[in-house]
């Protein structure tokens, strides 16, 4: 038995990433084909869209042929990137962009328990909104305006944690077989 784990753990080092890109082609694309015997390089390919007419997916390429387990991590680390990436940049609050980096979710609940639990003492409160380029200050003078943009802004965060969950679930890796 020991010898096959090492065997397993061996052949995982020789499975190599070599890029991810999005690139173009057929909707038909196989999603794991060996494209160079000679070299032992394998693709594997997600998120195939065909948008009027156009197919795009992304592809990443390994030297070595990659196991499910290794095509499930690479995909689902794509997703989650993805999701981070909306979490960061995408929610908008007064129709103004807001960073939700980890340090400001941090610091808007901070502020926020702050003042539901010293019933509003805290407040007024002033955030920075916008960009740095266009900068937008929003004060909350009251506890139901500060629970507004909270209540926004966690539910913005599960709605989009949620959709990355159901995209991960969508995904059917029997595709990823190839004979």
């Amino acid at each position: 038995m020991q010898c096959a784990t090492h065997r397993v753990r061996t052949l995982i080092y020789y499975v190599i990433k070599i890029s991810m890109k999005r690139v173009q082609g057929y909707s038909g694309v196989r999603l794991i084909e060996c494209v160079n015997p000679v070299q032992d390089r394998w693709r594997v390919r997600w998120d195939v869209q065909t948008i009027n007419g156009e197919t795009s997916y992304m592809e990443e390429e390994f030297s070595g042929k990659p196991g499910i387990e290794t095509i499930k991590d690479l995909i689902f680390d794509w997703i989650n990137d993805r999701v981070k990436e909306k979490i960061l940049s995408d929610f908008t609050y007064l129709g103004k962009p807001v960073w939700l980096s980890h340090e400001n979710q941090f610091n808007y609940k901070a502020c926020y328990d702050l003042a539901v639990q010293t019933n509003g003492s805290n407040l007024p409160l002033e955030f920075k909104f916008g960009t740095d380029a266009l900068p937008y200050y929003a004060t909350f003078n009251t506890l139901d305006e500060l629970t507004d943009f909270y209540t926004k802004f966690v539910n913005f965060i599960m709605k989009t944690v949620s959709t990355g969950w159901k995209e991960k679930e969508s995904i059917d890796f029997t595709l990823y077989t190839y004979l």
